[in-house]
Protein backbone atom coordinates (compact mmCIF):
# COMPACT_ATOMS: atom_id res chain seq x y z
CA UNK A 1 0.00 0.00 0.00
CA UNK A 2 1.27 3.48 -0.91
CA UNK A 3 2.07 5.54 2.16
CA UNK A 4 0.75 9.07 2.55
CA UNK A 5 3.53 11.59 2.16
CA UNK A 6 1.90 14.08 4.53
CA UNK A 7 -1.11 12.83 6.51
CA UNK A 8 -3.62 15.43 7.62
CA UNK A 9 -4.13 16.27 11.29
CA UNK A 10 -7.43 14.37 11.16
CA UNK A 11 -5.71 11.24 9.83
CA UNK A 12 -3.02 11.52 12.50
CA UNK A 13 -5.70 11.93 15.18
CA UNK A 14 -7.39 8.70 14.10
CA UNK A 15 -4.10 6.85 14.36
CA UNK A 16 -3.40 8.42 17.74
CA UNK A 17 -6.75 7.26 19.12
CA UNK A 18 -6.12 3.71 17.89
CA UNK A 19 -2.69 3.72 19.52
CA UNK A 20 -4.21 4.92 22.80
CA UNK A 21 -6.75 2.10 22.68
CA UNK A 22 -3.99 -0.44 22.05
CA UNK A 23 -1.84 0.87 24.87
CA UNK A 24 -4.80 0.93 27.25
CA UNK A 25 -5.32 -2.76 26.41
CA UNK A 26 -1.70 -3.47 27.29
CA UNK A 27 -0.80 -4.76 23.83
CA UNK A 28 2.34 -4.12 21.81
CA UNK A 29 2.20 -3.21 18.12
CA UNK A 30 3.53 -6.67 17.30
CA UNK A 31 0.77 -8.35 19.35
CA UNK A 32 -1.85 -6.16 17.73
CA UNK A 33 -0.53 -7.01 14.27
CA UNK A 34 -0.73 -10.73 15.04
CA UNK A 35 -4.42 -10.36 15.88
CA UNK A 36 -5.01 -8.92 12.39
CA UNK A 37 -2.66 -11.30 10.64
CA UNK A 38 -0.43 -8.46 9.48
CA UNK A 39 2.97 -7.02 10.42
CA UNK A 40 4.06 -4.65 13.15
CA UNK A 41 5.08 -2.08 10.55
CA UNK A 42 1.51 -1.99 9.20
CA UNK A 43 0.17 -1.20 12.67
CA UNK A 44 2.81 1.50 13.05
CA UNK A 45 1.77 3.05 9.72
CA UNK A 46 -1.91 3.04 10.75
CA UNK A 47 -1.15 4.61 14.12
CA UNK A 48 0.98 7.36 12.56
CA UNK A 49 -1.63 8.19 9.92
CA UNK A 50 0.64 7.15 7.07
CA UNK A 51 -1.93 4.65 5.84
CA UNK A 52 -5.66 4.20 6.29
CA UNK A 53 -7.63 1.45 7.94
CA UNK A 54 -10.86 -0.16 6.75
CA UNK A 55 -14.02 -0.20 8.83
CA UNK A 56 -13.79 -3.99 9.20
CA UNK A 57 -10.20 -3.84 10.49
CA UNK A 58 -10.91 -0.89 12.77
CA UNK A 59 -13.83 -2.69 14.42
CA UNK A 60 -11.73 -5.83 14.81
CA UNK A 61 -9.00 -3.79 16.50
CA UNK A 62 -11.52 -2.13 18.82
CA UNK A 63 -12.86 -5.56 19.76
CA UNK A 64 -9.37 -6.89 20.46
CA UNK A 65 -8.71 -3.80 22.56
CA UNK A 66 -11.89 -4.47 24.59
CA UNK A 67 -13.33 -1.08 23.69
CA UNK A 68 -17.07 -1.21 24.38
CA UNK A 69 -17.86 2.45 23.68
CA UNK A 70 -19.96 1.97 20.55
CA UNK A 71 -20.47 5.68 19.96
CA UNK A 72 -16.72 6.29 20.09
CA UNK A 73 -15.99 3.38 17.73
CA UNK A 74 -18.60 4.66 15.27
CA UNK A 75 -16.96 8.11 15.37
CA UNK A 76 -13.57 6.56 14.60
CA UNK A 77 -15.12 4.59 11.71
CA UNK A 78 -16.48 7.85 10.30
CA UNK A 79 -13.02 9.38 10.50
CA UNK A 80 -11.50 6.33 8.81
CA UNK A 81 -14.00 6.07 5.94
CA UNK A 82 -14.66 9.76 5.25
CA UNK A 83 -13.43 10.74 1.79
CA UNK A 84 -14.33 14.41 1.87
CA UNK A 85 -12.25 16.64 -0.36
CA UNK A 86 -13.27 20.06 0.83
CA UNK A 87 -12.80 23.52 -0.62
CA UNK A 88 -9.45 23.80 1.17
CA UNK A 89 -7.88 21.27 -1.20
CA UNK A 90 -7.43 24.01 -3.78
CA UNK A 91 -4.80 25.49 -1.45
CA UNK A 92 -2.78 22.29 -1.12
CA UNK A 93 0.79 22.98 -2.18
CA UNK A 94 0.13 26.72 -1.97
CA UNK A 95 -0.24 27.18 1.80
CA UNK A 96 1.38 25.39 4.75
CA UNK A 97 -0.53 22.24 5.70
CA UNK A 98 -1.53 23.76 9.05
CA UNK A 99 -3.92 26.07 7.16
CA UNK A 100 -5.59 23.09 5.52
CA UNK A 101 -5.75 21.19 8.80
CA UNK A 102 -7.59 24.11 10.42
CA UNK A 103 -10.09 24.19 7.55
CA UNK A 104 -10.73 20.46 7.84
CA UNK A 105 -11.11 20.80 11.62
CA UNK A 106 -13.68 23.56 11.07
CA UNK A 107 -15.58 21.42 8.58
CA UNK A 108 -16.03 18.50 10.97
CA UNK A 109 -16.51 20.57 14.14
CA UNK A 110 -19.69 20.57 16.21
CA UNK A 111 -18.88 23.88 17.94
CA UNK A 112 -16.04 26.33 18.53
CA UNK A 113 -14.93 28.40 21.52
CA UNK A 114 -12.34 31.18 21.41
CA UNK A 115 -10.64 33.27 24.08
CA UNK A 116 -8.72 36.13 22.46
CA UNK A 117 -6.46 38.53 24.35
CA UNK A 118 -4.56 40.55 21.72
CA UNK A 119 -6.12 39.79 18.33
CA UNK A 120 -9.63 39.23 17.03
CA UNK A 121 -10.05 35.50 16.18
CA UNK A 122 -9.52 34.66 12.52
CA UNK A 123 -13.12 33.59 11.87
CA UNK A 124 -14.33 37.06 12.94
CA UNK A 125 -11.74 39.18 11.14
CA UNK A 126 -12.48 41.57 8.32
CA UNK A 127 -10.41 41.28 5.17
CA UNK A 128 -8.44 44.44 6.00
CA UNK A 129 -7.76 43.26 9.55
CA UNK A 130 -6.61 39.84 8.34
CA UNK A 131 -4.35 41.42 5.75
CA UNK A 132 -2.76 43.62 8.40
CA UNK A 133 -2.18 40.63 10.69
CA UNK A 134 -0.51 38.58 7.95
CA UNK A 135 1.49 41.63 6.80
CA UNK A 136 3.21 41.79 10.18
CA UNK A 137 4.75 38.35 9.70
CA UNK A 138 8.53 37.99 9.85
CA UNK A 139 10.01 37.10 7.43
CA UNK A 140 7.72 39.17 5.26
CA UNK A 141 5.36 37.35 2.91
CA UNK A 142 5.31 37.95 -0.82
CA UNK A 143 2.20 39.70 -2.12
CA UNK A 144 0.98 36.39 -3.58
CA UNK A 145 1.47 34.53 -0.29
CA UNK A 146 -0.26 37.32 1.60
CA UNK A 147 -3.32 37.31 -0.64
CA UNK A 148 -3.57 33.51 -0.52
CA UNK A 149 -3.69 33.61 3.28
CA UNK A 150 -6.29 36.36 3.32
CA UNK A 151 -8.46 34.58 0.74
CA UNK A 152 -8.23 31.32 2.68
CA UNK A 153 -9.18 33.04 5.95
CA UNK A 154 -12.21 34.68 4.36
CA UNK A 155 -13.30 31.31 2.91
CA UNK A 156 -13.12 29.72 6.37
CA UNK A 157 -15.69 32.20 7.59
CA UNK A 158 -18.40 30.56 5.49
CA UNK A 159 -18.99 27.99 8.24
CA UNK A 160 -21.83 28.68 10.67
CA UNK A 161 -21.19 26.27 13.53
CA UNK A 162 -22.08 27.43 17.08
CA UNK A 163 -19.29 29.81 18.08
CA UNK A 164 -18.68 31.22 21.57
CA UNK A 165 -16.13 34.01 21.71
CA UNK A 166 -14.64 35.86 24.67
CA UNK A 167 -12.67 38.95 23.67
CA UNK A 168 -10.48 40.94 26.01
CA UNK A 169 -10.71 44.71 25.66
CA UNK A 170 -7.04 44.70 24.61
CA UNK A 171 -7.97 42.84 21.42
CA UNK A 172 -10.62 45.46 20.71
CA UNK A 173 -8.26 48.40 21.19
CA UNK A 174 -5.13 46.95 19.62
CA UNK A 175 -4.85 48.55 16.17
CA UNK A 176 -3.18 46.14 13.81
CA UNK A 177 -3.55 48.70 11.02
CA UNK A 178 -4.97 52.20 10.62
CA UNK A 179 -8.03 53.80 12.22
CA UNK A 180 -10.27 52.95 9.26
CA UNK A 181 -9.46 49.24 9.42
CA UNK A 182 -9.94 49.29 13.20
CA UNK A 183 -13.38 50.90 12.92
CA UNK A 184 -14.35 48.42 10.21
CA UNK A 185 -13.37 45.52 12.45
CA UNK A 186 -15.30 46.85 15.45
CA UNK A 187 -18.37 47.46 13.29
CA UNK A 188 -18.11 43.91 11.96
CA UNK A 189 -17.98 42.54 15.51
CA UNK A 190 -21.16 44.41 16.40
CA UNK A 191 -22.87 42.85 13.37
CA UNK A 192 -21.58 39.36 14.19
CA UNK A 193 -22.73 39.66 17.80
CA UNK A 194 -26.29 39.59 16.49
CA UNK A 195 -25.80 36.40 14.45
CA UNK A 196 -27.73 33.37 15.71
CA UNK A 197 -24.68 31.09 15.77
CA UNK A 198 -22.31 33.50 17.54
CA UNK A 199 -22.19 34.38 21.23
CA UNK A 200 -19.78 37.25 21.82
CA UNK A 201 -18.61 38.36 25.27
CA UNK A 202 -16.13 41.04 26.31
CA UNK A 203 -13.75 41.23 29.26
CA UNK A 204 -13.04 44.89 30.13
CA UNK A 205 -9.71 46.13 31.44
CA UNK A 206 -11.17 46.94 34.85
CA UNK A 207 -11.96 43.31 35.63
CA UNK A 208 -10.43 41.99 38.86
CA UNK A 209 -8.61 38.63 39.14
CA UNK A 210 -8.51 37.88 35.42
CA UNK A 211 -4.96 36.48 35.52
CA UNK A 212 -6.27 33.09 36.66
CA UNK A 213 -7.44 32.25 33.14
CA UNK A 214 -5.98 34.77 30.77
CA UNK A 215 -4.33 32.88 27.90
CA UNK A 216 -5.53 32.78 24.30
CA UNK A 217 -7.14 29.50 23.26
CA UNK A 218 -9.32 27.90 20.60
CA UNK A 219 -11.43 24.91 21.60
CA UNK A 220 -13.07 22.91 18.80
CA UNK A 221 -15.77 20.34 19.52
CA UNK A 222 -15.70 16.94 17.88
CA UNK A 223 -18.51 14.39 17.50
CA UNK A 224 -17.81 13.37 21.12
CA UNK A 225 -16.05 15.24 23.94
CA UNK A 226 -13.31 12.61 23.76
CA UNK A 227 -12.56 13.80 20.21
CA UNK A 228 -12.46 17.52 20.93
CA UNK A 229 -9.34 19.51 19.99
CA UNK A 230 -7.57 22.56 21.39
CA UNK A 231 -5.62 24.68 18.91
CA UNK A 232 -2.69 26.81 20.09
CA UNK A 233 -0.55 29.07 17.93
CA UNK A 234 3.13 28.21 17.56
CA UNK A 235 6.01 29.95 15.72
CA UNK A 236 5.72 27.59 12.74
CA UNK A 237 1.98 26.92 12.61
CA UNK A 238 -0.77 25.56 14.81
CA UNK A 239 -0.43 22.91 17.51
CA UNK A 240 -3.33 20.53 18.08
CA UNK A 241 -3.83 19.31 21.66
CA UNK A 242 -5.99 16.23 22.26
CA UNK A 243 -4.93 14.61 25.53
CA UNK A 244 -8.07 14.04 27.58
CA UNK A 245 -6.67 15.58 30.78
CA UNK A 246 -5.66 18.74 28.90
CA UNK A 247 -9.03 18.94 27.16
CA UNK A 248 -10.71 18.86 30.55
CA UNK A 249 -8.40 21.62 31.78
CA UNK A 250 -9.16 23.83 28.79
CA UNK A 251 -12.91 23.28 29.18
CA UNK A 252 -12.62 24.50 32.75
CA UNK A 253 -10.48 27.47 31.77
CA UNK A 254 -12.97 28.58 29.14
CA UNK A 255 -15.88 28.43 31.57
CA UNK A 256 -13.91 30.46 34.11
CA UNK A 257 -13.22 33.15 31.54
CA UNK A 258 -16.80 33.09 30.32
CA UNK A 259 -18.12 33.42 33.89
CA UNK A 260 -16.32 36.72 34.49
CA UNK A 261 -17.07 38.28 31.09
CA UNK A 262 -19.87 40.68 30.27
CA UNK A 263 -23.20 39.29 29.11
CA UNK A 264 -23.67 39.28 25.29
CA UNK A 265 -25.97 42.34 25.23
CA UNK A 266 -23.65 44.38 27.43
CA UNK A 267 -20.71 43.20 25.34
CA UNK A 268 -22.40 44.41 22.15
CA UNK A 269 -23.01 47.80 23.77
CA UNK A 270 -19.40 47.91 24.94
CA UNK A 271 -18.05 47.38 21.41
CA UNK A 272 -20.58 49.84 20.00
CA UNK A 273 -19.33 52.50 22.43
CA UNK A 274 -15.79 51.94 21.22
CA UNK A 275 -16.86 52.70 17.66
CA UNK A 276 -18.29 55.99 18.88
CA UNK A 277 -14.95 56.97 20.39
CA UNK A 278 -13.65 57.34 16.85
Amino acid sequence: MVLRREPTARQVRLGTELRRLREAAGLTARESAALLGTGRVQISHIESGLTGVSEERLRRLASHYACTNGEFIDALVTMATDRTRGWWEEYRGLLPTSFLDLSELDHHASFRRDVAILFVPGLLQTENYARAVFSSRVPELTSEELELRVRHRMARQEITLPHEVVLHEAALRFRVSDRTAWLGQLTRLVELSEADHITLRVIPFDLDDFSRASSTMTYVGGPLPKLDTVVRDAPHGSVFIDFEAQLNAYRTRFRKVEAVSLEPERSRDFIHRLTKEL
